[in-house]
């Protein structure tokens, strides 16, 4: 029962991180970091991303235009989209070595010390994945916020407010803890492998029978 157990929380573990994964690509390339809402052409809403900069409008659809330099960008656009790259790269990386830990997997059963180290390195990676996902969406939504309640500026000038991809980066990155958590779980309990409790077993059998022949003598 306690191997079964351990086996769904790896599997869990490794789902959550897919997930996180997955949604963690999505935001990177997501055009929707900023909205933009303009007063005086409501048709006309305003997009902004880590890539391009787009407008929807409700006759001719999406037209986006990427960005034309990296040292042109605000700060915390480039460190974001440094820092999702990362993410997703430690991400891929951490399902790659907790792949080859699960204890599902054959391939390596006789070498139980390196499968629990490559799932405790592959939880630590999707840790790294998930704050290294939730800083930058969560630096954005700040310096939106900042400039949505500057007072310096004109009440008449449109303000940026939160997009789409802040709150699937968020998500992306509860994923990747929450997996990675579960992961590093079932390395810390204490596992019994089949041989093993064979071996505890004949072992106490020993044990007993030399016990009665001392007894017997």
């Amino acid at each position: 029962m306690a191997l079964v157990y351990r086996l769904m929380m790896q599997l869990s573990g490794v789902l959550f991180s897919l997930v996180g994964w997955v949604l963690s690509c999505l935001t990177t390339y997501l055009p929707q970091w900023k909205n933009l809402n303009l007063e005086l052409n409501e048709l006309e809403i305003w997009t902004m991303g880590l890539w391009q900069a787009c407008v929807v409008q409700e006759e001719g659809g999406m037209q986006c235009k990427d960005f034309d330099s990296f040292l042109a960008l605000p700060p915390e656009l480039r460190i974001s989209r440094i820092l999702m790259f990362f993410s997703n790269g430690s991400g891929l990386l951490g399902l790659l070595l907790s792949g080859f830990g699960l204890d599902c997997l054959k391939i390596g059963e006789r070498q139980q010390e390196q499968k629990k180290r490559l799932l405790l390195f592959g939880g630590m990676l999707f840790w790294m994945s998930g704050i290294t996902a939730i800083v930058p969406v969560s630096w954005v939504a700040h310096s939106t916020v900042q400039e949505f309640w500057d007072e310096n500026i004109p009440d008449i000038v449109p303000r940026w407010d939160f997009g789409e991809a802040l709150f699937v980066g968020w998500l992306a990155g509860f994923c990747l803890i929450l997996g990675g958590s579960l992961l590093n779980c079932t390395v810390c309990s204490r596992e019994l492998h089949p041989s093993s409790v064979r071996y505890t077993v004949a072992e106490q059998q020993d044990q007993c029978q030399h016990l009665e022949t001392e007894t017997r003598s």
